[in-house]
Formats: structure tokens, C-alpha cells, sequence
């Protein structure tokens, strides 16, 4: 899975998961392309970018995608196991979590879903 955070249309920070890589669960790829783009911002409010991801957030990345304060949210494929954007659950406009966090899903939905089974199908071959 991938992710790419834009500012003025300008491409500040980009990731794919790493959490094999790294023996990390918290390194997917929303969530460091957050940290990358805070460290080159200089901030940790992001209220002036936008968030591009392969796959729908899952609830971690639904909370950090908050807390960063993010203008949008864009995702392709919907996540019908952990979706936390509307699929399983919705922590996006939840409002016992403050404003609501704006976002859309499906863009290039066929396609993500296409470079998602070929990378799952990759890590099962190496694991």
C-alpha cells in the first residue's frame, strides 16, 4: 500500500507500508508519510494538506489522520475488513472525536484494488 501528502499541489512526503521491513505494526504507510511530511513542514498540524492513499485508513491511521489535522483525505479501494472511513466503521465524522475529518474514497477503486492484489500476492510469495 501506498500514500502520497500533498501541500499546494506539491508532493511533500510519500511511502508505502513498511511494517515487514521495519518489524514495526505502526509503520503503514499513512502513518509515515505523516511523520516525513511534520518533520519537512516543521509541524505537526497538517491542515493545508492533502492525503492520497491506495487503501481506505484503518482505524490507527483514521486517528492519525485526525490528529494531524489533514484538509482531505483521498483513498481508492475500500477496506471491508478494517475500513475505519466507512466500510467497518466510520471514525472520520465521528464527532465524540472532534471535527470531522473530510475525505473521499474510490478514486482509481479498480485500480488500487489491481496494484493491492499484486503487492499482497508479492508478500505472501517472500513470507
Amino acid at each position: 500500500m501506498g500514500a502520497v501528502l500533498t501541500r499546494d499541489r506539491e508532493i511533500v512526503a510519500r511511502a508505502g507500508n513498511r511494517r515487514q521491513e521495519e518489524s514495526d505494526p505502526t509503520a503503514h504507510a499513512e502513518v509515515i508519510v505523516l511523520r516525513e511530511a511534520g518533520r519537512e513542514i516543521g509541524d505537526w498540524r497538517l491542515s493545508d494538506c492533502i492525503l492520497y492513499v491506495t487503501l481506505e485508513p484503518c482505524p490507527m491511521c483514521a486517528a492519525v489522520c485526525r490528529e494531524a489535522r489533514l484538509q482531505l483525505v483521498v483513498w481508492g479501494a475500500e477496506d471491508k475488513r478494517a475500513g475505519a472511513f466507512g466500510s467497518v466503521i466510520d471514525l472520520a465524522t465521528d464527532p465524540r472525536l472532534g471535527p470531522p475529518l473530510a475525505h473521499r474514497g474510490g478514486l482509481e477503486a479498480d485500480r488500487c484494488r489491481e496494484l493491492l492484489r499484486g503487492f499482497f500476492a508479492k508478500q505472501r510469495q517472500s513470507s
